[in-house]
């Protein structure tokens, strides 16, 4: 099915129209399209506009506070925990990752978890937020339950994405963003969106534990943990680390987004921050990175490669094509979306045609 390309500044303004239509704050309408939209520009489709729907859902049925903003419920030295009392989950991660900032500064790290949030969009948008303040990010969060543990065949665990990211002005720096599953859940939905019938054999399951190539069969069924027992095991990690550490609702405890629940998600992060200067200077560690990546990046390619490519370096390509040409949407997808701009009486964003 064909994709329509909108350009990121008037899908931005369109998405945070559409929010405040739903009588989000101006700010934080602005703050989760741009988290939604930076997904999209890095190619990571998988977190990008195709979330405004689940968003705006939990809107329409009340199960998000869109006027919360939460507050810190503990904080001892480097370590905090932020309850999120049902905020959008960037305007929670948004404070975490400033308070993470501001204890590194302080102590040299930052631990800092939250509960009872939401959905907080890619956690590269958040590691990235950390490294621009001049500090090694890692961020984690648990989801809604959706993937079986290794030889089990019911769903214990959510997508549970473990993000790192590193200073540098090189490629925008080492970043890397991963689900514990073999794809995101999102890139199965957006598979659905761009009319696919087929997905690769491994990301999914269907309802009976069978490996299947089927998007609608895995959507009923469930993501595959990555790597298999590796998989479940950075899973719990992940689960460990946002929502046991936090105090929040554990695996099976978190809402869903995507099955209409009208019940909170109340799903939990972890946001450490690490500053690198506590340990060398920083022009000496960003020096000593670039040997690094520059020693990977020499490897002579394997058969059917050209080059070595490093974290972040194929989403910083894709950010500045799609900010030259626009950003590609399911035409199914954006049909959707109009129908909602068409009932709050808000402008579409201009579109092209992407070359079939």
């Amino acid at each position: 099915m064909p994709s329509l390309l909108v350009h990121s500044q008037p899908l931005r303004a369109f998405i945070s129209t559409l929010l405040t239509r739903y009588e989000a704050v101006e700010e934080v309408a602005e703050l989760v399209s741009d988290s939604i939209v930076a997904a999209n520009l890095r190619g990571v489709d998988s977190h990008g506009v195709l979330l405004l729907l689940p968003y705006i859902e939990q809107l329409e049925n009340g199960s998000i506070d869109r006027r919360a903003v939460g507050e810190v419920a503990a904080e001892s030295g480097c370590c905090l925990t932020y309850d999120g009392q049902n905020a959008f989950g960037q305007v929670v991660a948004n404070r975490c990752t400033a308070h993470a900032l501001r204890l590194a500064r302080q102590y040299g790290v930052a631990v800092v978890v939250a509960r009872n949030s939401n959905h907080f969009g890619a956690a590269a948008y958040w590691g990235q937020r950390i490294a621009a303040g001049g500090c090694i990010g890692i961020v984690t969060t648990n989801a809604s339950p959706g993937v079986p543990p290794w030889q089990g065949s019911e769903a214990r665990l959510g997508t549970n994405p473990i993000c790192m990211a590193v200073p540098g002005a090189e490629s925008g720096g080492w970043l890397f963003d991963m689900a514990t599953t073999t794809v995101a859940l999102g890139k199965i939905h957006n598979a659905i969106w761009k009319g696919e019938t087929s997905i690769p054999l491994g990301w999914a399951t269907d309802p009976g534990g069978n490996p299947t190539t089927d998007p609608q069969a895995a959507i009923a069924g469930f993501a595959t943990p990555l790597g298999g027992y590796k998989g479940t095991g950075l899973a719990m990690m992940a689960e460990i680390l946002s929502a046991v550490l936090s105090g929040g609702p554990i695996a099976t405890d978190v809402g869903s987004l995507r099955a209409g629940e009208n019940l909170p998600l109340r799903i939990s992060h972890l946001f450490l921050a690490i500053d690198p200067e506590r340990f060398l200077s920083l022009a000496e560690f960003l020096k000593r990175m670039h040997w690094f990546t520059e020693s990977v990046k020499s490897s002579a390619p394997a058969p059917g490669y050209h080059e070595v490519l490093f974290a972040n370096e194929p989403e910083c390509r894709t950010e500045q094509l799609r900010l030259r040409e626009g950003i590609p949407i399911p035409e199914r997808l954006f049909e959707e979306l109009a129908r909602v701009a068409h009932r709050l009486h808000v402008p579409l964003p201009p579109v092209s045609r992407a070359a079939e």
